[in-house]
């Protein structure tokens, strides 16, 4: 005779922080252990050190630390670029432009070289919460490089930060910027060879990326953007109070980046707090009205990201105004791994570069 045995004690474990609080990148059972090798030397596969400043901090200080934020944060990543072998066959150049505000913006322009026939262009808005790091920092010279070696043209906009060496510029100087450079991008279409224009960012990259096709809904000008690909998302701006709709931003918090830090990035972008709902700051509080007759979009995410539930939310958000989109996660990876760890994990780094193509061709 067989005795039925119980389980009612056995309960499934909650992810990430949620089941074990103790948790960080370098333990949680999902993690692709190149990341963790990656990681080790920088002391980003454990849990960061207690944030020295916080939202309401004076903003001298706070503009102090996100200049250490983006200094180290630029060896950090200059270092997962470090020794690649050059991409052959790409043509580099700068455009610079005047853009609305009067402002000289840089425009990084990178191209296949003996192109023949127009081709889909990559209008790329670099991450660091668009108040620190910059769109000449090697990762993101490479990023247009490996864009460009599959058969497209890549335009990196050189937009005013919140902070740092290109600082400090609050909201809306950096969107005014990107729509600048988007203007420019579309004017100049025939001479470029550019067939169609995608608008593409990672992290604060990706909010621009989302605002400026919001931006471009607003102004009449959405013929200028052919589609939306936006990486990890840093959308939602409430980060130093946040509520529990976001269970990522717990599950998944001190895992390369925490709420603490995104708190204060954002306190930088928008001192005032005059922002706090405008989508045009932070997409996440875009309505029905402000999404409906927008482009194609993609929204990719990364599975340990406390990012990755607004990129979510706004992809439903997405669906539900009838806007063409899908949406992938990236399993095994902490926020924007697949844009910024180059050489630890190659494969899943080519697959996203694979995957803009072939949203760029399908458009």
């Amino acid at each position: 005779m067989t005795t039925a045995v119980s389980h009612t004690n056995d309960l499934p474990v909650l992810p990430g922080r949620l089941g074990n609080p103790d948790q960080v990148l370098k333990t949680d059972p999902r993690t692709d252990p190149r990341l963790v090798a990656a990681c080790a030397p920088f002391q980003l596969d454990v849990a960061l050190p207690p944030v020295p400043v916080n939202a309401d901090s004076p903003l001298s200080e706070k503009l102090d630390f996100c200049a250490a934020s983006e200094a180290g944060m630029t060896t950090t990543f200059t270092a997962q670029f470090a020794d690649l072998p050059a991409i052959p066959n790409v043509e580099r150049r700068t455009e610079v432009i005047t853009g609305v505000d009067s402002n000289a913006i840089n425009l990084y322009i990178h191209m296949p070289q003996n192109m023949s026939g127009p081709l889909p262009c990559v209008y790329h808005m670099h991450g660091g919460g668009m108040v620190i790091l910059t769109a000449d920092d090697p990762g993101y010279r490479r990023w247009r490089d490996e864009l460009a070696a599959c058969g497209m043209i890549a335009v990196g906009v050189e937009f005013r930060n919140g902070a740092g060496k290109l600082g400090n510029h609050p909201f809306p100087a950096g969107l005014n910027d990107c729509t600048s450079g988007l203007q420019w991008v579309f004017d100049n279409k025939a001479s470029l060879g550019v067939s169609k224009i995608i608008a593409s960012g990672e992290s604060g990259g990706g909010n621009l990326a989302l605002a400026t096709c919001l931006q471009a809904k607003q102004d009449g000008r959405l013929e200028q953007i052919a589609g939306v690909y936006a990486l990890c998302p840093y959308i939602y701006g409430s980060w130093a109070q946040p509520g529990k709709e976001l269970r990522s931003l717990y599950e998944n918090n001190d895992y390369l980046i925490n709420r603490d830090q995104m708190g204060v990035l954002a306190s930088v972008y928008d001192p005032e707090g005059k922002n706090a709902k405008n989508p045009l700051c932070w997409p996440y509080w875009a309505t029905g009205e402000d999404l409906r007759g927008l482009p194609p979009h993609v929204i990719s995410v990364n599975e340990l990201d406390p990012l990755r539930d607004e990129g979510l939310t706004y992809y439903q958000m997405l669906m539900a105004a009838g806007v063409p989109v899908y949406s992938r996660t990236v399993n095994g990876t902490c926020h924007a791994a697949d844009v910024l760890f180059r050489k630890a994990i190659p494969d899943v780094y080519a697959a996203t570069i694979r995957d803009i193509k072939g949203f760029a061709d399908s458009l």
